[in-house]
């Protein structure tokens, strides 16, 4: 057995470099890889970071996997602006130079949008909250307004889930924060647009959940299967229901070392 300088358990199975720097990657999954499983993806960007030469670490033990953790994916079959992940490297790179080294190596649609050096604290207990743009079409826009205006006005709306320990019921009602219908421009052809803002929680709500919501308690009725795309997952705001950049704290950190560095 090999023993490597500088790993923090020298005598460990198969022991791996140490991990010195940890970036946190926000990316986008559109068109038709929104149909891209969480599992999929996983193993596509395993293979974009062997592709684009980036020195992720591994764990140590008799079977090293890749220091990559993946925070709050959104179900398959939905596009999405905001998903993140956080990966480990064995040398100092440049955000910059990650980003468009792995964006060459995933497939179009899946698109590598924003990388940070990591700071404190868990990425996981900033993602508050999500924002999403659910389209549906050959739908009355007045039918949507109805049944909007019916579920914010009622204080418990249940819905059922298939889960793996078997059908469950839960209230979708308290983790919608925000929920509004609007017509879909010209380019999106004859549609209405609900725009959502969802709490984070236990179990968790997804669009999904919220149609089964709105058909509930406003009857409303879907004849084609709804678009849908989060546009932001981050920290909330409870002061006016909007949901921030989870990176800000990170950027906020790399600027302060930045000046500190230049100062010196």
């Amino acid at each position: 057995m090999t023993t490597l300088p500088g790993t923090p358990n020298p005598e460990a199975p198969n022991p791996q470099l140490p991990i010195v720097q940890k970036l946190r990657i926000r990316y986008a999954k559109r068109g038709r890889l929104r149909f891209t499983s969480h599992r999929d993806f996983g193993r596509a960007f395993e293979r974009a970071v062997r592709r684009a030469g980036t020195p992720i670490g591994f764990s140590s033990g008799f079977s090293p996997h890749p220091k990559i953790s993946y925070a709050n994916a959104s179900p398959t079959g939905a596009a999405t602006e905001a998903e993140y992940l956080e990966i480990g490297l064995t040398r100092i790179c440049d955000p910059d130079d990650v980003k468009a080294a792995l964006d060459d190596a995933l497939p179009p649609g899946i698109d590598i949008v924003d990388v940070v050096v990591a700071g404190q604290g868990p990425l996981s207990d900033r993602l508050e909250a999500s924002e999403w743009e659910i389209t549906l079409t050959g739908i009355d826009p007045n039918e949507v307004d109805n049944a909007v205006s019916t579920f914010l006005a009622t204080e418990t709306v249940e819905v059922e889930r298939m889960t793996k320990k078997g059908l469950r019921t839960f209230d979708c009602r308290a983790a919608v924060l925000a929920l509004s219908s609007r017509s879909g421009g010209s380019d999106q052809g004859n549609c209405v647009i609900l725009d959502m803002v969802v709490r984070h929680g236990t179990p968790s709500v997804r669009p999904d959940d919220v149609l089964a919501g709105l058909r509930a308690s406003g009857g409303l009725t879907l004849s084609e299967s709804p678009l849908l795309n989060r546009l932001a997952q981050g920290p909330l705001d409870p002061a006016n229901g909007t949901v921030g950049d989870p990176f800000a704290l990170d950027r906020d950190t790399s600027e302060q070392s930045d000046g500190d560095r230049g100062g010196a």
